[in-house]
Parts: C-alpha cells; sequence; structure tokens
C-alpha cells in the first residue's frame, strides 16, 4: 500500500519515452501465457499534492462506481468465475503460484470493492476504481524511484523485494520461475500480487508510471478503453497533464 511520508527521490535519469522504449516483457512469460499484453502508461505534470485530493466529487463518484460494479458482478456470480479473475487464477497455477492464497489484485480489489475500496490517495484511488470498473489488474508505481526500466519475467530467486513486517521493513526473494515486474533494484511480487514499498505512490509523485495487465478473454480494445479511463481520471490532478503510453505483445 502507497505510503504518504516523503522521502530521498532522485529524478529517473530515463526521459518516460526512453523509459517506455526499454521496458520489455522476456519471452520467457509470453511462452506461458501467449495471450498476455502489457499496457504501460507514463503520466507526468500531476501537481506534487495530487495524492492528497482523493475528497473531490468526481473521485467519489468513480469510486462509488467500482463499488457498485463489483456488488453487481458477486450478486451474479462467485468471484473465481468471473471471467478476468478466473484467466489470472489459471495463470497464477501456470508459475506455480496458489490463487487461493495468493491472489492477483484484480481478485483483491474485486473482492474488497464489494463492501467498500479504501482510500488511499487520489492516485493510487483512481487507479484501484479503474482496475474494478474495466475488470483487469492495474499498478502504480513512482517513476522517479525506478532504477532503470521495468520488466516482465521469470525469477532467479535472488530478486530483492522490501515489504513489512511488524512496522519494519524487510527483504524477501521470489521463488525461482515466479512471474516479477521487477527494474534494477527490486520486484513486484506474482505478476500482480504485491508491489514494493520503495516505489510506492506518494505526495511527492508528479510523475507516475502504470502498468495495466491483460490476458484473454479481455481484447485489445478493451485494453485500450482501460487506458483510455485511467488517463481520463488522472488529467484533472494537474495542470498540465501528459499521458505516454506503450502496449507490448507476444511477437
Amino acid at each position: 500500500m502507497p505510503r504518504t511520508e516523503r522521502r530521498s527521490r532522485m529524478p529517473n535519469p530515463m526521459t518516460p519515452i526512453e523509459f517506455l522504449d526499454a521496458s520489455a516483457v522476456d519471452p520467457a512469460v509470453f511462452d506461458l501465457r501467449p495471450d498476455y499484453r502489457a499496457m504501460l502508461l507514463v503520466v507526468d505534470g500531476l501537481a506534487p499534492d495530487a495524492s492528497n485530493r482523493s475528497g473531490g466529487a468526481h473521485l467519489d463518484a468513480l469510486v462509488a462506481a467500482a463499488e457498485a460494479h463489483s456488488r453487481a458482478l458477486l450478486a451474479a456470480s462467485l468471484v473465481e468465475e468471473l471471467p478476468h479473475i478466473a484467466a489470472w487464477r489459471e495463470a497464477y497455477r501456470a508459475f506455480g503460484a496458489k490463487p487461493q492464497r495468493n491472489r492477483n489484485s484484480l481478485e483483491a480489489l474485486t473482492r474488497r470493492a464489494e463492501h467498500g475500496l479504501p482510500r488511499v490517495n487520489a492516485l493510487t484511488d483512481i487507479y484501484n476504481a479503474i482496475s474494478v470498473l474495466h475488470q483487469i489488474p492495474l499498478g502504480g508505481e513512482d517513476f522517479h524511484l525506478y532504477d532503470g526500466a521495468a520488466r516482465l519475467t521469470r525469477a532467479t530467486g535472488e530478486e530483492p523485494f522490501d515489504t513489512a513486517a511488524n512496522g519494519d521493513t524487510v527483504i524477501e526473494h521470489p521463488e525461482l520461475g515466479e512471474v516479477i515486474w521487477c527494474d534494477g533494484a527490486g520486484t513486484c511480487r506474482r505478476w500482480n500480487w504485491r508491489q514494493g514499498r520503495r516505489t510506492a505512490l506518494s505526495d511527492a509523485t508528479d510523475t507516475a508510471f502504470f502498468i495495466l495487465d491483460a490476458l484473454a478473454p479481455m481484447t485489445d480494445d478493451a485494453l485500450t478503453k482501460a487506458a483510455d479511463a485511467l488517463a481520463d481520471a488522472l488529467t484533472g490532478l494537474g495542470g498540465e497533464v501528459r499521458v505516454l503510453r506503450r502496449q507490448i505483445g507476444a511477437p
């Protein structure tokens, strides 16, 4: 979960375009799921205090719509039978994860949204709502806290993952073969299960990086619509917000 305290930050030496061009998905991931696609967005020009603006009527309406959508979905179907959640459960099993114990981020949010989404900060609240509304795993991080480009790969087991235990930061490591998003200094474990703390969105975030993970039955058109909805919702968080994007799919 994103933290709100200010942290020591050095600007990412890569431009957003360089970052998106250098980001990649390892062929081993496509071997596992040839239908996988990643939509990457870098959003700059956000106001430094954007994450404090969580009380606006537009954002409240977006979150309420996501909660209502979750209730409607779960009234008609068991959560594990929802098509997009079922696809991610299958993908987790393919690399050895147990989806009943390690829920993909979409399933975890859809379950929570039925009773009310957590309100964290504007950036996080927006992408959580879009995730539920469009039924797609979606993560957001601080662009300037990234160490190099983003890469989706199968883990060696040596990659660091910073998490919390009893209030302290501890370093864990993924399992061999686990699918992870990583940069030069950390990971997001089990594809989209849990993000590390180091790159979390905060009050100081003025450039954000978002990952939308897609598997069939999500179409390219539906993926684009989810990215458009995220971009539209974020444009109100700064005077000159710019959104750059790149979609990566199997060659």
